[in-house]
Order: C-alpha cells, then sequence, then structure tokens
C-alpha cells in the first residue's frame, strides 16, 4: 500500500469514528477478560471531532461535505486545526496525534471520532502508548487507520467499522445504517467451495495487517471470519505477506475467509505470473474453510462498511456475507 497514492480525498480515506467513556485499558496490554458489549447507536445531537492519525493533508482540502452528511443525519461534526497540521510526512509528532486522540476519547461532551486522512502513522501511535477506554465504542475508517480497529478489536472493544464516510450515497447510507443500529443488506461477492461459516468479523487492510503481526495489537484469527483488502500492491507482494501470515500460523482456526478489492496496476505482472485472484485463491483457497471473492469494498468505490466483531455468516455458495442481527 502506498503511502501518498492515499492521500486523495475524493478517492476514499480512512475515515473513523470513535465513541466512548469509562476506564482506559493501553494498547500495548490488551485482553479479553469479558464478553463485548454492545455500542449504543448513534443519535440526532451526537457529537463528532474530526483527527488525523497519520500522514499530512492538504491544507486546501474542503471538509464541507463530510460537515453536511453529519449534519444531515443530526450530528455535528468538529474539526480541529491540527486535522491540517504537519510534521514530517505526518499530521504531527507521534505524542501529539496519540494526545488528540486521548483527549477526544476523554471529552465527555463527545460521541466520537472522525478518523480523517490516510498515508502512514496509526501503528506509531499505537506504538506511542494509545489508551483506549474499557467500553466498547464506534470508531469508523479503513486503510491506515484499520490499524487502530484492529488494536480497538484486540482490547475487547466492539465498534470498530472499517469503511468510509466518503464516497456515493448509498455506500454513505449503509454506514449510517450501522452506526445507527439498522439492518442493512448483505454484501455479494463469488464464492468458492459452497460451505457456510460463522464466525466475529475482522475486516482489515492486509498491508497495514502485516506490519502488525507480533505486536500486541494483532488480534487472534482463530473462529472469526477474516476479511482483507488493499490498494498498490501487486500479486508478487501479495503472495509474499499472505506467505508470513501463512509462516506465522495466524491463519490457523478461520472460520472463513473472503476478499474485498485488491486494486494495483495490471503492468505490474508478466506473460505466464500470477493474477491477483489467482494469488489469493492460492494463498488463501488451501485453508479448509469458506471462501468468497470480491466483495464490494476496500480501497475505490464501492467500499461498503463492515463491523469488526460483529457475528456473520459467509455463505461460499451464494457468494454472500451477511451480518447477524
Amino acid at each position: 500500500m502506498r503511502r501518498r497514492s492515499l492521500l486523495a480525498l475524493s478517492a476514499g480515506w480512512g475515515v473513523g469514528v470513535s465513541f466512548f467513556a469509562g476506564r482506559a485499558v493501553q494498547a500495548r496490554s490488551v485482553s479479553r477478560r469479558r464478553e463485548p458489549r454492545a455500542v449504543a447507536p448513534l443519535r440526532r445531537g451526537s457529537r463528532l471531532r474530526a483527527i488525523n492519525p497519520g500522514t499530512w493533508i492538504d491544507p486546501d482540502v474542503d471538509f464541507t461535505p463530510l460537515v453536511q452528511r453529519c449534519e444531515d443525519q443530526g450530528w455535528i461534526l468538529e474539526i480541529p486545526e491540527g486535522v491540517k497540521g504537519q510534521w514530517q510526512w505526518f499530521s504531527a509528532t507521534d505524542d501529539q496525534r496519540r494526545a488528540s486522540i486521548e483527549e477526544a476519547w476523554n471529552d465527555p461532551t463527545l460521541d466520537g471520532v472522525i478518523y480523517v486522512g490516510g498515508g502512514w502513522g496509526a501503528a506509531r501511535v499505537l506504538e506511542s502508548g494509545l489508551r483506549f477506554p474499557e467500553r466498547s465504542f464506534w470508531s469508523l475508517g479503513f486503510s491506515d487507520s484499520s490499524a487502530l480497529l484492529l488494536a480497538q478489536w484486540q482490547a475487547g472493544l466492539l465498534g470498530a467499522i472499517h469503511g468510509s464516510a466518503w464516497g456515493v450515497d448509498d455506500q454513505w447510507q449503509r454506514t449510517v445504517d450501522l452506526l445507527s443500529g439498522q439492518p442493512t443488506n448483505p454484501l455479494q461477492g463469488r464464492g468458492i467451495g459452497g460451505r457456510r461459516a460463522n464466525g466475529r468479523l475482522v475486516v482489515t487492510n492486509l498491508t497495514v495487517a502485516t506490519h502488525l503481526i507480533g505486536t500486541p495489537w494483532f488480534p487472534s484469527l482463530k473462529g472469526t471470519i477474516l476479511v482483507l483488502e488493499d490498494v498498490g500492491e501487486a500479486p508478487y507482494r501479495v503472495d509474499r505477506m499472505l506467505t508470513q501470515w501463512r509462516s506465522a500460523g495466524v491463519l490457523k482456526g478461520l472460520s472463513g475467509v473472503a476478499c474485498g478489492r485488491f486494486s494495483w496496476k495490471e503492468d505490474d505482472i508478466l506473460p505466464g505470473d500470477f493474477s491477483m485472484s489467482d494469488i489469493l485463491e492460492e494463498r488463501l483457497g488451501d485453508l479448509g474453510v469458506p471462501m468468497v471473492m470480491d466483495l464490494p469494498l476496500g480501497h475505490g468505490r464501492p467500499n461498503l462498511s463492515l463491523p469488526l466483531g460483529r457475528e456473520a455468516t459467509l455463505d461460499a455458495q451464494s457468494g454472500q456475507l451477511k451480518l447477524h442481527d
């Protein structure tokens, strides 16, 4: 995943919302002591704040459309000046970015945080000692901020949603429905193997998650339905990363596996090479679990939202991924 290729707002930034209160738990020392608690749906009057945990963004970026989308739902979105800050290739220092997130999480007047931007930097915020509140909270984002989503779920906190606040209206409406506690339609892909699997969802960017393997922020995948996506990585690089996952043993015990969009330049391969679909099926298709390809999510459009930790059914016969009520 290329850092600079993720900075265009209109292409679908990682955007996230986090809703919180209560005791904090340090992201580096996470464990699940109890069954995760459900998250209260958003309501009219909910207050949100934008935070950029990664690479700096163009100071001329206009957040008015995002503010208006929130206003249409009765939500209030704050855009602090620091969102458009710059320190080297980040929006601020690691400590400053961590502090801005923790400050928002501990503000009782806020209902959430929208992560804006992309590129690279969220994992450095985790390394700097980010502390999550010890309760479930909403967290909408993808791309670089998927590191924060994984760490949140590893901490046993529900509410992380892999998705974007940008994109077409239908895409945004699905995100609104998830945040508001409304039902959503199944996602349609291409099934392989013809079986079904049930499990909690873990949805993430392949490159970002690969660099969290072996850290305290990478969650157990046992019994889960894993959904992967990526951008800007040729098939041989995807092969290399998935070989790392297999060698590290983190794919053992999966309930099911699915792939969203893997966007890349097709001139990165030569005649006779694996295609992207070929290498995904070759590296993931022998795990002995149901598999679905081509789900409509990831970098590009549409990027339909999915919640981490939510129970779901993956049907490799129909090619559908359906959330449980």
